[in-house]
């Protein structure tokens, strides 16, 4: 992520795709309004009851409150990373691409409770894993298990839970994605709030 997080143009490729993704499920969602659904429509692509995004948002800004306290609490909030700050509309972008890879098609659906639940639980810990706060690559791959890399991770993984929980539970029926979308993108814009609050953001 740093490669991203300092190259303006793949930040700005990173949001070309995010953007390009968000109008194929527009179109799918318009679509399926019409009476005429896409066949081979975009996973998650349905309406959701307002409410749902507004359970999805307050669950992200729970598990935001839990992470910023935790880090003051713990007293790593001083190990966080710098960031660039055009680099929060690839934070917006990822509330929609990782939405899509995961709560979209990384999950196994139709095939009972049992697999659904574990597939939930086993692509959030990849889902965690892969944001490459417990190893480094800086001359060759280590784990680095610092507490700072330990609580994020831990943090990402409960995001994750959270987000599966937001497109599959009883509360979303038609298991609409958007819901996820939103809670995804507000929970990284609030991570870099606190950074900018924090003194970690670079202008």
């Amino acid at each position: 992520m740093s490669a991203l997080n300092e190259n303006p143009l793949m930040i700005l490729i990173y949001v070309g795709i995010s953007v390009f993704m968000l109008r194929m499920y527009f179109g799918d969602v318009r679509a399926d309004v019409r009476g005429q659904p896409n066949p081979k429509a975009m996973p998650g692509a349905k309406q959701a009851a307002p409410w749902v995004f507004g359970l999805g948002l307050i669950g992200a800004l729970i598990l935001l409150a839990i992470e910023t306290g935790g880090e003051i609490a713990l007293g790593i909030a001083d190990e966080q990373s710098e960031m660039v700050w055009y680099f929060v509309f690839a934070a917006l972008g990822a509330g929609i691409i990782e939405e899509v890879f995961f709560r979209g098609f990384l999950v196994v659906e139709n095939k009972g409770r049992t697999a659904l639940i574990s597939s939930c639980v086993i692509f959030s810990l990849i889902f965690a894993l892969i944001h490459g706060h417990l190893w480094s690559t800086e001359e060759a791959f280590v784990w680095t298990f610092t507490s700072k890399g330990c609580f994020t991770t831990l943090l990402l993984f409960a995001n994750s839970l959270w987000f599966y929980a937001l497109r599959f539970g009883p509360w979303n029926p038609t298991r609409s994605i958007f819901p996820c979308m939103l809670a995804h993108a507000a929970s990284n814009l609030g991570v870099f709030l606190v950074k900018w609050s924090q003194g970690f953001i670079i202008f």
